[in-house]
């Protein structure tokens, strides 16, 4: 599967991506004060995050108050990606992407437009890059490490670099010189400080809608790049956008009343999919575990996302009106869990400290944290049986994030599954009776 070669072009608004070599550049921070420093001069500002992520959109989200969109060239399908980047960008007077890992760090293999590289987004719709390095430990080789990004992929244009983790004026001077000789111009020079970090945990960031005083934090980051990024410069950097429409595209959802699990514990739900369920004629009735809450009467189905049931075990379990009720609605509806949610849906979660907490035990998995076992990638899943994710034989498109060990998982496999160099992964997730679940986070079909 690619891009249709004739197919109606549609025009975008100004964008630029924000992207660096590497992972812990300071793209994030970049992003958000960028994100929250245009919303303050009355710009509507629409975000997108390259590739799988469920933590930076939601602060893409606060920081603009827009929601923000993921767009993945290797799991989601163009006419996905088209809807999203026509739909969410309607009325925006500009579009900030930030991209994901370095800016060419993709897969192996193509998959559904690409390898998962956030330069693809930038080669389709023609949106520029600002290019963030980190000079620690270095000045004039950063010169060499752009005009490498500069040269390397058709289609793909750096138009300007923010230096982060900068030193003395010196540092920045002896940087911006060879920038500038090598034809590439500083747009900002971010100081080393650690007050504008944001705090992390295991899976990245912590949660936007966990973090104390986020508001002030935001501002603060906006704050920070207002007084060290030529952001009048990056507005004029900014080109309009175009992409190959391939069509009207509809998100088939599971129910038409669902009921979803939605608090700190279960987060991890990409948004294109909730738009996609409501467009379809979906109504979404969030509850809240946590707050031993029980899903609605009327309700088709439950989904329980992922999250973090393992830092919330003992809440969970302690939470007997919310595993009652969805015990009793299983036994006439079908209830999925997804990561997070699939953990919820065994029987056993031991955490990271070793303690044994009591989950709703409607699948005979047990998971453990005391020894954490990364599992990481793209996958392919080809569904086994009818189920409320799709057909027998349908492939979907997603991947796996998570650090649990599987103790025992004796129900029969929900999917095949491959990775994305199409190695065979095996059996993965569960089913019994209407209960599903897996690791596997749903992107496309």
């Amino acid at each position: 599967m690619g891009i249709p070669a004739m197919s109606e072009a549609l025009p975008l608004p100004l964008g630029v991506m924000i992207a660096a070599p590497r992972s812990g550049s300071g793209k994030t921070t970049v992003t958000l004060g960028l994100l929250r420093a245009l919303k303050r001069r009355g710009l509507l500002v629409q975000a997108f995050k390259c590739g799988p992520d469920y933590i930076d959109p939601a602060f893409h989200a606060a920081a603009a108050a827009r929601p923000s969109y993921n767009i993945d060239s290797w799991a989601m399908g163009w006419p996905l990606a088209t809807e999203l980047l026509k739909g969410a960008t309607r009325g925006a007077d500009i579009v900030v992407a930030e991209a994901l890992m370095g800016l060419f760090d993709g897969v192996s293999l193509r998959g559904k437009w690409g390898n998962g590289a956030s330069a693809d987004l930038a080669a389709e719709t023609g949106w520029p890059v600002i290019l963030v390095l980190d000079i620690s430990g270095q000045s004039q080789t950063a010169a060499a490490v752009a005009s490498g990004f500069q040269r390397f992929r058709e289609g793909v244009s750096i138009a300007g670099v923010i230096l982060n983790r900068t030193g003395s004026e010196r540092h920045v001077r002896l940087a911006s010189e060879a920038l500038a000789a090598a034809g590439l111009r500083v747009v900002g020079a971010l100081p080393r400080d650690s007050r504008v970090a944001l705090p992390e945990r295991h899976l990245g960031l912590v949660q936007a809608e966990e973090t104390v005083a986020l508001e002030e934090r935001l501002d603060a980051l906006a704050d920070f790049v207002e007084a060290h990024v030529e952001i009048e410069r990056i507005l004029k950097l900014a080109r309009p956008g175009a992409i190959t429409c391939a069509g009207d595209f509809q998100v088939r959802p599971p129910g038409q009343r669902i009921a979803l699990a939605r608090d700190a514990a279960f987060s991890f739900i990409y948004p294109h999919l909730l738009a996609g369920w409501r467009r379809a004629g979906a109504e979404i009735i969030p509850f809240s575990p946590l707050a031993d809450e029980v899903p609605d009467r009327d309700a088709d189905v439950v989904w329980l996302p992922g999250g973090y049931p393992e830092i919330y075990a003992g809440r969970l379990a302690a939470a007997q009106r919310f595993k009652s009720a969805i015990r009793e609605f299983a036994s006439s509806r079908p209830v999925h869990g997804e990561c997070g949610g699939y953990m919820a849906l065994g029987t056993r979660l031991i955490d990271a400290n070793g303690r044994d907490h009591e989950m709703i035990g409607l699948l005979g998995l047990q998971t453990s944290f005391a020894e954490r076992k990364l599992n990481l990638g793209y996958r392919r899943a080809e569904v086994l049986c009818r189920s409320v994710v799709g057909e027998r034989g349908d492939i979907l498109t997603g991947h796996e994030f998570h650090y649990a060990s599987v103790l025992t998982s004796p129900d029969e496999p929900l999917f095949k599954l491959e990775d994305s160099d199409g190695r065979l992964l095996g059996y993965g997730g569960s089913r019994r009776d209407l209960v599903t679940g897996s690791f596997f986070h749903f992107i496309d079909r």
